[in-house]
């Protein structure tokens, strides 16, 4: 089967035409209906020196399934952020594997939907995973870089199912009120991490770190002996120091690491599901800001070109 694909190599995206594999035993092929772009997109695309379909996130209806698939049938709409070692997203049929798809939510549309899988799933996996909270969980959680697409659902969630309190950070009046939106408790401004936090709170608990190398000596000030951040960047040469003498623990967070490694689990798949009871409850909303019509190398460019701005607020997303 054939189907058409946006490559992209070191300069350009390409529209191609490729044939489809049939699906493994537990793959399902899936026509795409919307995606959307998120930071590692363009970190992948910037360390190509071959052409690649990139994407991860996607929502769309399942049009075959594998022999051994046991949760899905063709006509399901879904959704899911795929994973790292396989074709990606940007393409009308792609075949995923169904530990990691859950049931879209039906409350939302196809590009709504698709700018919800790979934050919620990372966001989960911060809160629930490496910080162990729960519904009792209490303490202050600060969210750095609230209003992207991941800090936006790490306070949702954070908000919806625990007891913390987040402090968000921000550093314009529209991002601000993004956060606000999303259920911060407090903001603060990432410029000026410390003294801005400290006029909200007195320390904190918890810190989600999507920037993370230059503020280390910020977050050993201002968590509490024994706290934990959870990080999802790479900054390199990164001195951490300044958190011993507190016992602070580092988390590192991937959403591909159950993937990769543990292709069985399907937890990736309730969370998804779970998530999409709580949007269709009214509990949890979508962060998509920005919708292109039509899976194009010149829309895709534009939406990668708005994430590269560093001003991006929510998700981009792409309808077909």
């Amino acid at each position: 089967m054939s189907t058409r694909t946006t490559a992209i190599d070191a300069f350009t995206f390409t529209e191609i035409e490729h044939e489809v594999a049939d699906p493994g035993p537990h793959d399902l092929l899936v026509e795409v209906r919307a995606v959307s772009v998120n930071p590692v997109d363009t970190k992948v695309r910037a360390g190509l020196d071959a052409p690649r379909v990139l994407g991860f996130d996607a929502a769309g209806v399942v049009r075959a399934v594998g022999s051994a698939v046991g949760a899905y049938a063709p006509g399901d709409e879904v959704y899911y952020a795929g994973t790292i070692d396989r074709p990606g997203s940007n393409a009308g049929l792609q075949l995923v594997d169904e530990h990691v798809v859950g049931r879209k939510p039906r409350t939302l549309d196809w590009a709504e939907a698709a700018a919800l899988p790979l934050t919620t799933i990372t966001a989960w996996e911060t809160l629930f995973d490496a910080l162990r909270l729960g519904p009792a969980g209490t303490g202050r959680l600060l969210v750095v870089s609230a209003a992207g697409g991941v800090g936006a659902m790490v306070t949702q969630l954070a908000t919806t199912l625990t007891g913390v309190e987040v402090i968000g950070t921000a550093s314009r009046e529209e991002s601000a009120a993004f956060a606000r939106s999303m259920g911060a408790d407090h903001i603060a401004d990432h410029h000026s991490l410390v003294e801005s936090v400290r006029r909200v709170v007195p320390d904190v608990q918890y810190v989600f770190s999507p920037v993370s190398g230059e503020n280390v000596e910020a977050y050993a000030e201002l968590l509490t002996p024994r706290g934990e951040i959870v990080a999802i960047d790479e900054p390199p040469g990164m001195d951490l120091l300044p958190l011993k003498s507190k016992s602070i623990t580092w988390h590192w967070e991937l959403m591909f690491t159950r993937p990769l490694f543990q292709k069985a689990d399907a937890t990736q798949r309730e969370l998804l599901n779970r998530v999409a009871e709580l949007v269709d409850e009214g509990r949890i909303r979508t962060t998509l800001t920005t919708t292109f019509e039509g899976l194009t190398g010149e829309n895709l460019r534009k939406a990668h070109e708005q994430l590269e701005s560093g001003r991006t607020i929510g998700k981009v997303a792409l309808a077909l």
